[in-house]
């Protein structure tokens, strides 16, 4: 669990990230590069310890293979709904 303020707001910036990229069509393999590249630039930028950043991966991992991150809801069309009132 990430408890660094700083870590936990790097956290929130990669998950939506990961969604923005999902719903435009990325799937884990680009994500996970995209992934590997933001850490590397927190790393070569000494933003954060590098031991947050282990556990920022760590996290980010977890929440990137995690499909149900990832599940859209889907509506009911909108024509099926209003043949089932007639």
């Amino acid at each position: 669990m990430l408890q660094d303020t700083q870590t936990i707001r790097y956290y929130q910036r990669l998950t939506d990230a990961f969604v923005e990229l999902w719903n435009r069509g990325y799937r884990t393999d680009d994500m996970r590069m995209y992934l590997d590249g933001y850490l590397a630039a927190l790393r070569h930028s000494n933003a954060i310890e590098p031991y947050l950043i282990h556990r920022l991966e760590e996290e980010a991992s977890r929440y990137l293979y995690d499909g149900s991150n990832f599940v859209m809801t889907q509506l009911e069309p909108e024509t099926q709904r209003q043949h089932d009132y007639y």
